[in-house]
């Protein structure tokens, strides 16, 4: 009995650790995805038009977002991994220049958005009443961007010292300040013009500079940040150690955008079948976001947990602690697929009284549903494939999955005749859960090859 009872405590001890770490974050990601259900729910209540706007706009910044955090994630890992080994005086110099990584992301991000999003919209077929009103959200999005960069690699620094609290206050001052400026900017009080869904991103873009504002006043005045010496000095850019983050950084963030982006393209592709669908694949796009955060938080604490164990130079527990992570994944995937099939009309009426809107979410929330399982395996598996800085192979498979086999299964279910009648909408989330099985299949595969090849490598003299 004492085997049993000495592996289940030290399950327990993992899960609370890893609980610990990662119930900031949840609340911090959900705070964050609460603002874009707060912008679809306000907008919606305007008109299907401004929901579609701003699901047009959210299918342009939130795929550039990802691929920006993501090639920041870097940051989390590496300080996991000097944290974990007790070299708390290099972390500052690599945070300093994670900065301007940050800095120079944020503008690039930014630019994208103010110059490259209408020529997008025009090319996948948008209506064009929905351009103008989406591209007004995407100049609001755009001026926080270099904020909102600069936020994530100050928070990327916290995380990997095992400090999620910061991010999750500052998620939720920002959802509390996001509410009044939405009432204010969306339905025009104060002095200030009805900008209706528009007003959704000029109050998302300010919320982004009052958030990094908030994390670099905690960080450089609280006493638990003071050991790393992070302003110690001023610091101009260094190509090298630039260049170590982009290598582990930028494979991340392609990774992050190949899933992002593939929701993105089809909501682009669903552009062209009319506001109302437009708009109900915004309302099950939008909630499986939320829902999506819990797996996504987990995956981040699971990236620390396996960078400070293999920083301390224990491949076993890195092992061990990236599998009770994926359990954890899975287990609350039983219950966010249980919510959206038996509660999907309910929640599609939470965002939109009209009818056939709630008729065409509700259909896809079953997708979304099904989708949940496969998606909690890919993402946690990920977020243990960043603490173990095995990010090309990642970024390569979760290609494959999702543009070579989730995009064109979707495409030929959903808008050709090549597999029978169309199917619309639905056709195309049938291609996202293919495409979430085979990137969940493949990254579980490549992160048992990495925690064995490290546990050999520790063994060999």
């Amino acid at each position: 009995m004492s085997l049993p009872l000495s592996r289940f405590a030290r399950i327990r001890g993992e899960l609370h650790a890893l609980l610990s770490l990662a119930t900031p974050i949840m609340i911090a990601q959900l705070a964050l995805a609460a603002m874009g259900f707060v912008d679809a729910v306000m907008a919606g209540r305007v008109s299907p038009r401004d929901l579609a706007a701003v699901a047009l706009g959210n299918s342009i910044w939130v795929p550039v977002f990802l691929l920006m955090t993501g090639i920041l994630l870097a940051t989390t890992a590496k300080v996991a991994q000097r944290f974990g080994a007790g070299q708390r005086e290099e972390i500052g110099a690599l945070v300093r220049q994670a900065i301007w990584l940050a800095l120079a992301v944020g503008l690039a991000g930014a630019a994208l958005l103010a110059w490259g999003a209408e020529p997008v919209l025009r090319l996948m077929g948008v209506e064009a009443e929905l351009i103008a009103p989406s591209m007004g959200y995407l100049y609001g999005i755009a001026m926080g961007f270099p904020a909102v960069a600069l936020y994530h690699v100050l928070r990327c620094f916290s995380d990997g010292l095992g400090r999620t609290r910061p991010s999750m206050l500052l998620a939720v001052g920002g959802l509390l300040l996001n509410i009044p400026l939405n009432y204010v900017l969306i339905y025009g009080h104060l002095g200030f013009p009805a900008l209706g869904g528009v007003g959704c991103g000029w109050a998302s873009g300010t919320v982004m500079w009052f958030m990094f504002l908030g994390m670099l006043a905690w960080v450089r005045w609280a006493p638990a940040y003071q050991s790393s010496q992070l302003f110690s000095h001023f610091e101009w850019p260094k190509w090298e150690p630039i260049q170590r983050l982009i290598g582990i950084g930028l494979p991340i963030g392609i990774a992050v955008f190949a899933e992002s982006s593939i929701f993105a393209v089809i909501a682009l592709l669903i552009g062209g079948l009319g506001t109302t669908v437009v708009a109900g694949h915004q309302v099950a796009l939008n909630f499986s976001s939320l829902t999506f955060m819990i797996p996504y938080s987990l995956s981040m604490a699971i990236t620390v947990r396996v960078g400070q164990a293999l920083g301390r130079r224990e491949p076993r527990e890195a092992r061990f602690c990236a599998g009770v992570g994926i359990v954890t994944a899975l287990s609350y995937a039983c219950l966010s697929a249980s919510l959206m099939l038996l509660m999907r009309e309910p929640i599609a009426r939470i965002y939109t009284p009209d009818p056939t809107v709630i008729a065409v979410a509700a259909t896809l929330l079953v997708y979304a549903a099904l989708f949940q399982f496969s998606d909690a395996i890919q993402v946690s598996a990920a977020g243990a494939l960043r603490g173990y800085q095995d990010t090309r192979m990642t970024m390569l498979l979760t290609l494959f999955a999702y543009w070579g086999i989730g995009l064109p299964v979707g495409y030929a279910l959903g808008l050709s005749d090549w597999l029978g009648a169309p199917r619309g909408p639905s056709g195309l989330w049938q291609g996202l859960i293919a495409g979430l099985t085979v990137a969940a299949l493949m990254l579980f595969i490549r992160l048992a090859r990495s925690a064995k090849r490290h546990i050999r490598l520790a063994a060999t003299p």
